[in-house]
């Protein structure tokens, strides 16, 4: 049995953890708790709940108004990983400086960062967007429909990525993607990018932009990017979205085929 005397000395250590380490149980506490407590009270998951609130204080129609929308939500009511306003403006900016006309998105989540490309695309492009979850890919679904954007612009894909991108040529047309944004899960980085390689969906020239790089972190991801020599790498910095002390990062990658 520890005696109160050794109990009493790990205090300060404990102390000094917790306020070194507040954010992250900020995070553990908004994004796991709070959601379990509303999931119990609500019988729903968040997502549904976050599109409820949407629907009641957005302006159809309206892509920003949309987004803004999210974002009060995620600030004051409960968290999502939707990239947020931050990282969006780096998305924003690049799919409207490189006006890609085929585009794919990993990772569909509520529709956040698909709201953000539709917007920003050039006119008669088309975005892919891919999510293997069927109940968060019914929220994003409405979403979409919500901010103004039809099937013509935007295709829901319910599936495993890995499903879906060896099915992108034969199924759906695509020769080749101009745009890749990864948002889905951190392991299927690495895996994703070889297998994009080895369908030929790249072209020398695709941008490849990939979320939460540096937290939670998608190292092997990296590795093989910086040793493959087929891409040039960039990395923006920023912050998690909504917890701006916590560091994060989006890695923008250029296809060179250089090897």
């Amino acid at each position: 049995m520890v005696s109160p005397a050794i109990a009493l000395a790990f205090i300060p250590f404990i102390i000094t953890l917790i306020i070194r380490y507040r954010h992250y149980f900020l995070l553990f506490y908004r994004a796991v708790i709070v959601r379990r407590i509303q999931d119990y009270l609500t019988g729903m998951p968040r997502e549904e709940r976050a599109f409820q609130y949407v629907m009641l204080h957005a302006i159809p129609g309206d892509p920003q108004h949309v987004l803004n929308t999210f974002d009060q939500y995620c600030l004051h009511c409960e968290h999502l990983s939707n990239i947020g306003p931050q990282k969006g403006k780096t998305l924003d900016r690049l799919v409207y400086e490189n006006a890609p006309l085929n585009v794919l998105e990993l990772g569909t989540y509520c529709g956040y960062a698909t709201i953000i490309i539709a917007q920003a695309l050039p006119l008669g492009a088309r975005l892919y967007t891919v999510d293997y979850n069927p109940k968060r890919a019914a929220v994003a679904e409405k979403v979409i429909r919500l901010a103004g954007f039809d099937d013509d612009t935007v295709e829901l894909l319910v599936a495993p990525s890995d499903v879906v991108i060896p099915q992108l040529k034969d199924k759906h047309g695509v020769q080749k993607l101009d745009f890749i944004f990864m948002d889905h899960g951190k392991r299927c980085y690495l895996r994703d990018l070889q297998l994009l390689e080895e369908v030929g969906l790249l072209q020398e020239g695709t941008i490849i932009l990939a979320d939460n790089v540096l937290f939670p972190g998608a190292p092997h991801f990296m590795q093989y990017v910086k040793a493959s020599g087929k891409y040039q790498c960039k990395m923006h910095r920023s912050s998690l979205e909504y917890f701006r002390y916590i560091r994060d990062g989006m890695a923008e990658l250029t296809y060179t085929k250089l090897i």
